[in-house]
């Protein structure tokens, strides 16, 4: 019950996606310097771990009262009443501390992005979710963050393949959100979120989402435009983001929740696919 209650509390899956797209920027950011440092990998992925479970963390401990007007939410730790605030703010705390100082330790650019990450996450994007549906766009950097936080912790220095690595997750953060929302809108209503671009399940947001996905098409051959990664990357990046917005368009035609969902998950696909064939096709062109 206790290892339970405290994923509930950090988020453990989404911790985990962080984690890995973090852990991908790194090794393309260490191909650039020639040279991959596994130990600074390592401390990479439990920093990073730490301070993601601590943004994760701050976030709940601010949305207690909400989440448990939620059905999704209700059973987290601390609604539920088996964790007291006082009891999560220390290991958020803790946490925060802790995988900053790590994240610091690789050099002090990755440790200033870590710090920035969780302030906007918690403090910025959290309170903003029920005044504006601009809390989405608020949340996307942060949420794009990550790959620019790996990538600097090996290469310490934001260039051009680091703001690509950032332009395809923060695009990709609103058509990935943006279902979700629309999936949830009836729970996230109970507790006055405002997430969808017109604040409403309707023909407005559908197209909204449509544009942004769109827009990924461009965005995610980047890394083959300006030559960082070769035709292989190119073309299952551009079967992927079509893909994508095949379904995009299926929600913009339907307005139905089922086409959301499929949307949904096509997202949780699209953005590790996209990631791993440009660290493997990257690689091969260092090489």
């Amino acid at each position: 019950m206790i290892w339970s209650d405290f994923s509930k509390l950090i988020k453990l899956r989404l911790t985990f996606l962080v984690v890995f797209s973090a852990s991908i920027s790194f090794l393309i950011g260490s191909k650039v310097n020639g040279h991959i440092v596994w130990k600074n990998w390592l401390i990479l992925i439990v920093g990073g771990f730490l301070v993601t479970a601590a943004a994760n963390c701050f976030n709940e401990i601010i949305e207690k009262d909400f989440d448990r007007l939620m059905k999704r939410t209700a059973d987290r730790p601390i609604p539920a009443g088996r964790m007291t605030t006082g009891q999560a703010l220390v290991m958020g705390l803790f946490m925060g501390i802790a995988g900053t100082y790590l994240l610091g330790s690789l050099n002090l650019v990755t440790g200033l992005l870590s710090v920035f990450s969780i302030i906007l996450y918690a403090f910025a994007y959290t309170p903003l979710k029920r005044k504006s549906p601009i809390a989405v766009f608020v949340g996307a950097i942060p949420g794009a963050l990550p790959p620019l936080i790996g990538y600097v912790a090996a290469h310490e220095k934001i260039d051009s393949i680091a703001l690509i690595l950032f332009g395809i997750q923060f695009i990709w953060q609103f058509p990935h959100f943006w279902a979700i929302a629309w999936v949830l809108d009836d729970d996230y209503k109970l507790a006055g979120f405002r997430l969808l671009p017109s604040t409403k399940r309707d023909l407005t947001s559908a197209i909204i989402t449509f544009i942004f996905t769109l827009i990924l098409v461009p965005v995610s051959l980047l890394p083959t435009i300006y030559n960082y990664g070769g035709y292989y990357v190119g073309a299952v990046s551009l079967l992927c983001s079509l893909g994508f917005l095949y379904l995009a368009f299926m929600l913009l035609r339907t307005l139905q929740v089922e086409s959301a969902k499929k949307l949904m998950y096509g997202s949780f696909i699209y953005l590790p696919v996209v990631q791993l064939m440009f660290l493997f096709d990257f690689i091969g062109k260092v090489k």
